[in-house]
């Protein structure tokens, strides 16, 4: 039998690198994989959870599953749809939202650093946040989740409220594993925390040409360029993880020797460091243009996507409510 994989990335705006390494090639990997069922969302209702621009968030639903196709998620391969489409997720969150505890919400670290970031948007909709992460999976049956090493709190929930909902009400529900991917922390460009579009000049957008590539990482700190591997600035040690990220670890091997030797020339490293970038995302670029130019395909892709993923989500729902007692 397979397993049923399920993640999702939040609509706040067009995907970049730290989406791509840390979710999309992971996605891409269990989705060529015979062993797995793979589901990929968009996550739309969890961008309701901090402040938005309404017409942004009409727009990135769109964007989002196009930058899926274009990075090579095939719908033929994989269930491609919106959450927000499928109105069984917010009404499952409910129904698992009745065995947790406030105050486990509120002692999440996630929480209390999302309060900290945005401290007039204090919302139920942030609290819950997990509730519903946890509702996506487990809609599905999903056993195995690709996120990143932030969201594991969030994961331990799901696994928490499965084991309470079949311990109350006899349900079947897995506990979700984390699936780990070679990038599931992507560092940000200025050297500080993970890479977010919420930090202005922190990341690299898949459609971002040569030249912005070359421009933003030219803002990326340094320092001297010589000295002890362990003194190393954090914005060096960020360019030095996707020198390995993108040109492998022997490159990166190179300039730790320079530093500690003749130097780094941080002008050479950036311009070999764009190049190596632009080229993973040329291709990306080039498929992307192909769905821009046919929107009725990928219309019809959306609608099928969502179509086949409220199937699957009813299943579970008529479930949960006869075994809680709602049918």
């Amino acid at each position: 039998m397979k397993k049923r994989v399920l993640s999702g990335i939040r609509a706040t705006g067009r995907l970049h690198l730290g989406n791509y390494l840390g979710a999309i090639k992971g996605m891409l990997a269990l989705q060529d994989d015979p062993d797995y069922e793979t589901l990929y969302m968009v996550a739309d209702l969890h961008t309701l959870t901090t402040p938005y621009s309404v017409e942004e968030l009409r727009k990135n639903r769109r964007e989002i599953i196009i930058d899926y196709l274009a990075a090579g998620l095939d719908p033929e391969k994989s269930i491609l749809f919106q959450q927000a489409a499928n109105p069984h997720h917010a009404e499952f969150a409910f129904y698992l939202s009745s065995v947790v505890t406030i105050a486990k919400m509120q002692h999440l670290p996630t929480f209390k650093d999302k309060v900290k970031q945005y401290p007039q948007h204090s919302t139920m909709a942030l609290l819950n946040y997990p509730i519903l992460m946890s509702a996506d999976i487990l809609i599905y049956k999903a056993s195995d989740v690709p996120v990143g090493i932030d969201q594991e709190p969030h994961l331990e929930v799901a696994r928490e409220i499965a084991r309470r909902m079949n311990q109350d009400f006899e349900t079947d529900f897995p506990e979700p594993r984390t699936f780990k991917t070679t990038g599931e922390y992507v560092p940000s460009l200025i050297g500080e925390g993970k890479m977010s579009k919420s930090v202005e000049g922190s990341y690299i957008n898949l459609t971002d040409d040569l030249d912005t590539i070359k421009a933003k990482l030219a803002k990326a700190p340094t320092d001297s360029g010589k000295g002890k591997i362990g003194q190393m600035s954090s914005g060096v040690v960020s360019l030095l993880t996707f020198v390995e990220l993108f040109e492998g670890k022997e490159r990166r091997k190179v300039y730790e020797a320079a530093y500690e030797h003749e130097g780094i020339r941080y002008g050479d490293l950036k311009t070999e460091l764009a190049e190596a970038i632009y080229q993973e995302l040329r291709p990306i670029q080039e498929k992307r243009k192909e769905f821009e130019e046919n929107p009725e395909k990928v219309d019809r892709i959306i609608q099928e996507g969502n179509e086949k993923a409220q199937g699957l989500a009813k299943i579970t729902v008529t479930e949960v409510r006869k075994k809680m007692g709602l049918l």
